[in-house]
């Protein structure tokens, strides 16, 4: 990346992609940035700069508005102040007028290919702050769309493509979390191309609250990437104000070189592990299984069959604490209910233990019902009018408040320090009534708090699913639910397309019941189980409906996924491209390359009758390869031929296996294949 500056103006970016020779002159690339003027123009293009200032004509969206304390509109003018220039880069201008000095601060990872960027705005007087952007870049002039992502609840992670044209592509969260419509990722293909060809450049906004996009066509072509805070979600005057980390990265790889540097500084520089050296367990969720209705005998035997099946981790879910016998009450009353346990969690976590299994619990700390003790005594601890619309007969605990942060935090460390408790599922299943950056503040100084107190406990960050999926929360947890969908078809499109942000070790995956609660179809064991197996696996049924057939294809799987473990939850996820659109498929390869697994899903009929060859990517072209189908006894009785897959291993090169491919056997919709390979 490189920036410069005239005379004293903002700075801007006029180059960011491929690595340049060392000798470059940058100054010749500054003046070669420059474009031409022509009629209608103004006499000289203003700035697309680290912070477009209306102040300087600047055609499209500025990079900052504020008002003073009175409320009156300010018109910034930045002038250059100083600048830090070494491994990173801190940049300083100064509006001496308007007593206003605003900071962009550059972070690289050498290792990750991860710049890591904010703006910071300190004043002299209290102001208000309407809208502040993060290190503002130019877009690449050779794309010709965008791809963000939007979702639901039990449909996250859908993309969407939006070509470019004159004016703003500008989506706004305002719904107070990341929230499952507006994952804050941002992927450019240029021109061509796809997950494993051409050049990609890549965003991601590490803030868990409301936040803000815009890429914007500017009448002269230019195109700039803006990404902060949603507007006005600073509801007091200050003197500082900061964006959220702004992550970017580019890949003369396709798609997955930008995957592949998010997968890794998530997993290796964002993420903090309580025990770095600790496999990641097989988890047991009993919700699917009982929900509300919580008796000691019934989870004592589940637990037992989770065991056997192959669980490391057994977590109780929703409905152990107040009276809590349906989704509408009991909220912040974190005691441990005498009615279900009247000796306490104690006899649970005790068998559970002795099977060799670690215990998780569930806590919606951030979440209040009317129907509570907690809200009968404290009725202005709630966030929002009182008159509000409920989600799920609930309403938000205000967390910028230090009291409440205090109970809170009071109620649950008492949980957690008399019970051995390895790890709490943290849910937020509803919005909040309006956008608030103290909100968020608030929850992550009581999950610091928290982390501080009980290192060991790991967290996983759920909120209906995939509502509050970023790199901020994942700077205080280990692991994300990334939906409350069980259905392994919607499943694989879900982890196909978080792929391009998220690694295996942190991204949960649960084998769900024979019919799936949320969707109500039904899928056969073996792919509900590779599906999971794709991800960090678990099961979230309950055990006494399987029958032998399901019961040993489910240990087998388990005991898989074990096996490879080790070595998967560093790998690489590398989305493939398949010239059969009904096929999903990815190939999980550690760094070394010295072997993969390749899960091929079958999504759909496909239009053709004999499966297409499927390209494998980033191996050796000059090594050779041993290649075998890991389920082939799993093939259907229509699946008449013998593909030498089906036969045994083979051994090609890796130029045949990129070029050509393998030619997998036929198979029905709702199946997957799984290819090991290893190089010779």
């Amino acid at each position: 990346m490189v920036i410069t500056a005239t005379g004293e103006r903002l700075p801007q970016v006029v180059y960011w992609g491929e690595r340049l020779p060392l000798g470059e002159d940058l100054v010749t690339l500054h003046n070669a940035y420059a474009i031409d003027v022509t009629g209608g123009m103004l006499d000289e293009n203003p700035n697309l700069s680290l912070s477009p200032e209306a102040s300087r004509t600047f055609p499209g969206q500025p990079g900052l508005i504020v008002r003073s304390q009175d409320g009156t509109p300010l018109l910034p003018k930045f002038c250059f102040e100083s600048v830090e220039n070494g491994k990173d880069l801190t940049i300083r201008y100064r509006d001496e007028e308007n007593g206003l000095t605003l900071t962009f601060e550059f972070i690289t990872d050498a290792e990750t290919h991860i710049i890591r960027s904010k703006t910071v705005l300190n004043t002299d007087n209290p102001v208000h702050l309407h809208w502040l952007a993060a290190p503002v870049v130019p877009a690449p002039q050779a794309s010709d769309e965008m791809i963000d992502f939007t979702g639901r609840w039990c449909g996250e992670f859908q993309t969407n493509r939006t070509a470019w044209s004159p004016g703003i592509r500008y989506r706004e969260n305002r719904t107070g979390r990341t929230g499952h419509e507006h994952f804050p990722g941002l992927i450019i293909p240029c021109s061509g191309a796809t997950n494993t060809l051409g050049e990609a450049y890549a965003f991601h906004y590490g803030w868990s609250g409301g936040h803000r996009m815009v890429a914007e066509e500017l009448p002269d072509g230019r195109r700039q990437i803006q990404w902060g805070h949603a507007a006005r979600m600073e509801h007091d005057a200050a003197t500082e104000f900061s964006t959220a980390p702004l992550y970017m990265t580019y890949s003369n790889e396709g798609m997955n070189g930008c995957a592949l540097s998010f997968q890794r500084h998530v997993r290796d520089r964002i993420v903090t592990w309580p025990k770095p050296d600790r496999p990641r367990p097989v988890h047991y969720n009993c919700w699917e299984a009982v929900y509300f209705d919580h008796k000691l005998d019934v989870l004592c035997d589940i637990a037992d069959r989770a065991a056997k099946l192959g669980a490391e981790r057994f977590v109780l879910d929703d409905g152990w604490f107040g009276n809590r016998d349906d989704d509408t009450r009991a909220l912040s009353d974190w005691e441990v209910d005498p009615r279900k346990y009247p000796d306490g969690l104690t006899p649970l976590i005790d068998h559970v233990k002795s099977l060799g299994m670690s215990f998780g619990i569930w806590f919606e700390p951030e979440m209040i019902n009317p129907d509570s003790n907690i809200h009968r005594a404290h009725p202005d601890w709630a966030l929002g009018a009182e008159d509000q619309l409920l989600g799920r007969q609930q309403k938000a605990i205000n967390m910028a408040l230090p009291e409440v942060r205090d109970f809170i935090y009071d109620r649950m460390s008492s949980i957690l320090a008399n019970h051995d408790i390895d790890y709490i599922k943290w849910d937020h299943n509803r919005v909040l009534p309006m956008p608030d950056a103290a909100q968020t503040r608030g929850s992550y100084r009581l999950i610091d708090r928290l982390r501080e107190q009980f290192p060991n406990v790991e967290i996983e960050s759920c909120a209906s699913g995939g509502g509050r999926i970023d790199f901020g929360i994942l700077e205080r947890t280990q692991r994300v639910w990334l939906s409350d969908s069980n259905d392994a078809l919607e499943r694989l499109n879900i982890q196909h397309n978080a792929a391009l942000f998220l690694p295996l070790s942190i991204t949960g995956s649960h084998v769900g019941p024979r019919r799936c609660h949320t969707s109500g179809r039904i899928f056969d064991i073996s792919f509900r189980a590779w599906v999971a197996a794709q991800r960090h696996m678990g099961f979230e049924m309950d055990p006494r409906e399987l029958d032998d057939y399901e019961t040993r294809v489910l240990t087998e799987v388990t005991s898989w996924w074990k096996h490879n473990r080790d070595w998967m939850e560093d790998a690489d996820i590398l989305r493939l491209d398949s010239h059969d659109p009904a096929v999903i498929a990815e190939q999980q390869m550690p760094r070394s390359g010295d072997r993969f697994v390749v899960f091929a899903g079958k999504a759909a009929t496909s239009a053709q009758i004999a499966p297409r060859p499927l390209r494998l990517t980033g191996l050796n072209p000059h090594a050779m390869y041993e290649v075998n189908l890991a389920n082939r006894l799993t093939a259907s009785h229509l699946s008449r031929g013998m593909p030498a897959l089906k036969d045994g291993p083979i051994t090609v090169s890796g130029a045949y296996l990129m070029r050509y491919g393998v030619t997998l056997p036929w198979s029905f919709p709702d199946t997957m294949w799984v290819l090991e390979g290893k190089r010779l």
